[in-house]
């Protein structure tokens, strides 16, 4: 592929964007690139996955405009469609997937860090949906996701005024999870997705999906979600290694324990 790379280190994936000239920004060749890369990965040995962006500038700046600016009606919503696709299949991969935000995530480039389950960034980040400024309104899922992850009343703000933001406020709303120097950004990124790799995988892909689709249902119908997840992880290897293990340190700590006696 010419502008996406994968790097496998350990059980963690990290997939980087990599058209740096154009700040990474998202044409038709990245987003089937972006696809192929997906559908590559192999889940037999990766348990998460990173998402970042190639240089100190940009983490995705948006869709690439050139392109865009020449398309008719169906064109237009066809090139939605591609990238609700594919971000889509982004946020419902088996696995976790952690955005890491090195600089500029502007339109598509925020609304694929929203696809993501997670999303960190480095101190230089600036995240907005500025597409009304563009006549146009976002197309890969921004007026969707970004109500649901701020709130209506901040992402109506956010979308209306086309008003980028920083780091830090993305921390305060709640757009992202924290802010790291840019050195020490992908190392984060990598040591997160390496301690969620640690933990049992089939347990970590049904909590992802419990919490996906529950979002999109009622509670009643969400607590059943979950039930029936959670039934699923028990007479696994992880659940019995697990609760097995659980079990001898607890019988293990009780027998360390010195009875108190009276003098």
């Amino acid at each position: 592929m010419e502008f996406v790379t994968y790097e496998q280190e350990g059980y963690v994936g990290i997939v980087t964007i990599n058209r740096p000239k154009a700040l990474n920004a998202l044409n038709s060749q990245v987003l089937e690139e972006i696809k192929e890369a997906f559908e590559a990965v192999d889940l037999n040995e990766t348990r998460a996955l990173v998402l970042t962006g190639a240089g100190e500038k940009s983490f995705v700046a948006g869709a690439d405009i050139g392109e865009m600016s020449t398309l008719t009606k169906a064109e237009g919503e066809a090139f939605g469609k591609k990238g609700n696709d594919i971000f889509r299949m982004i946020e419902t991969f088996p696995i976790p997937v952690i955005a890491a935000v090195n600089g500029f995530a502007l339109g598509g480039g925020c609304e694929i860090s929203m696809s993501c389950d997670i999303r960190i960034c480095s101190d230089n980040a600036v995240f907005g949906q500025p597409e009304v400024g563009l006549g146009i309104t976002p197309g890969f899922g921004g007026t969707q996701r970004l109500a649901r992850i701020v709130g209506v009343g901040m992402a109506k703000q956010m979308i209306y005024s086309a008003i980028n933001i920083k780091a830090e406020e993305a921390l305060r709303i709640g757009l992202v999870n924290a802010v790291y120097t840019q050195e020490e950004l992908l190392p984060a990124a990598k040591k997160l997705a390496a301690k969620i790799a640690s933990n049992a995988p089939i347990a970590v892909r049904n909590c992802k999906k419990a919490i996906n689709d529950g979002l999109e249902a009622d509670m009643d119908q969400a607590i059943v979600i979950e039930e029936k997840l959670f039934g699923d992880c028990f007479e696994t290897e992880d659940q019995k290694a697990g609760m097995g293990n659980f079990l001898e340190k607890d019988k293990e700590k009780k027998l360390k324990v010195v009875p108190f006696q009276n003098r």
